[in-house]
């Protein structure tokens, strides 16, 4: 009789499951899978053994969608900016260092006491010549990085990696006024891509690099080139890892994204930086209204601003080499231009390369 008690709620209570925690737990449970499998397939490619292109299917690729990544990266760039204190520093910077192979010999602060946050590590600045701009090609590597794809635009549809493409009209999304442009002759063709080349004789080029995340975060301009319009596209926040780039088709069209558009010496260029998971900030230096991974933006939509105004006529000249934006951890860049079909790429498809060595040249 002196024994207290037990008060136990009905079985019905204790379990309940709401949507949410069901969408997380089956979407984080799968995500994980297909990283499993991502990480078999590298271990077979490295091995010299050529891995089958699986494409998601549709249920697949909404699965993965329910996963809020954006909700998820927001927390996880909240996390980041957490100062952390002197004592625990090194250690956690340290083992990040283990883990993505950074190499901080390159870094123009070494001493891991000086970051106060993981955000202020993932964006640490290089020694002055620790990346030297190649003068010699007129386009160089915005990024360090994983070189995915590169050749040219045919068909209107762009390869993320071989054997998987993506459209490049949803990609770029509807074309932009030539006026913005600079472009001084009307477009040749009736097509998406014809109507990106302005100079009979040229091509339309482009190259995908995948940032990973012990990589230098920060990207630069590729060329010397004029930009006259951002377009943002608010979307999903999925892996953009050679594996899942293999898996989803289109994925860069799903994921949030930043495209810059202008000209260049032979034409229409752009650069777009895509966000993935737990990179849902993009920074673009010169452009201070950009707010990326924000709540008050849908998915499905674009915002665009033109740089080009009454007061400013030539847009946002960029020097080759310049500083151009930056990324919270590490994500993917795609060049898309024109120019001359005598145009070279100098490299190979799963090199990896550094920001200042050369992309192509004429």
């Amino acid at each position: 009789t002196d024994r207290k008690k037990l008060h136990t709620a009905p079985a019905g209570q204790v379990f309940r499951l709401r949507p949410f925690h069901v969408l997380v737990a089956t979407g984080g449970g799968y995500a994980g899978y297909r990283k499993y499998e991502d990480y078999k397939s590298e271990q077979l490619e490295k091995r010299g053994i050529e891995v089958p292109v699986k494409l998601a299917s549709e249920w697949e690729v909404a699965l993965y969608k329910s996963v809020p990544t954006r909700l998820l990266s927001r927390a996880w760039g909240r996390l980041n900016q957490v100062e952390l204190p002197t004592w625990l520093r090194k250690p956690v910077y340290s083992l990040y260092i283990w883990t993505f192979g950074v190499n901080m010999k390159e870094a123009a602060v070494e001493d891991l006491h000086h970051y106060r946050n993981l955000s202020e590590f993932f964006r640490r600045k290089l020694k002055p010549q620790a990346r030297p701009v190649c003068c010699v090609h007129s386009v160089i590597s915005p990024s360090d990085g994983k070189i995915l794809n590169f050749g040219q635009v045919k068909n209107c549809e762009v390869e993320q990696v071989k054997g998987v493409t993506y459209s490049l009209e949803s990609f770029l999304g509807p074309r932009i006024c030539t006026e913005e442009l600079h472009f001084s002759q009307a477009p040749l063709g009736n097509s998406f891509q014809q109507q990106l080349v302005t100079k009979e004789g040229n091509e339309l080029y482009h190259c995908v690099i995948y940032l990973a995340p012990g990589d230098y975060h920060c990207f630069h301009s590729p060329t010397d080139w004029r930009v006259s319009h951002r377009r943002h596209f608010p979307g999903s926040l999925m892996s953009v890892n050679p594996g899942v780039a293999r898996w989803i088709k289109e994925l860069f069209c799903h994921n949030e994204r930043v495209v810059l558009t202008g000209d260049w010496k032979h034409g229409f260029f752009s650069l777009t930086a895509v966000g993935a998971t737990n990179v849902g900030s993009i920074r673009i230096y010169f452009d201070q209204d950009l707010h990326t991974n924000s709540p008050r933006y849908s998915k499905g939509s674009y915002n665009d601003f033109s740089f080009i105004s009454n007061n400013n006529k030539e847009g946002i000249p960029m020097r080759k080499g310049e500083h151009l934006g930056e990324f919270n951890l590490g994500s993917t860049i795609v060049l898309i231009f024109e120019a001359p079909k005598d145009f070279k790429f100098h490299l190979k498809a799963g090199q990896k390369i550094r920001f200042g060595e050369a992309l192509g040249s004429l």
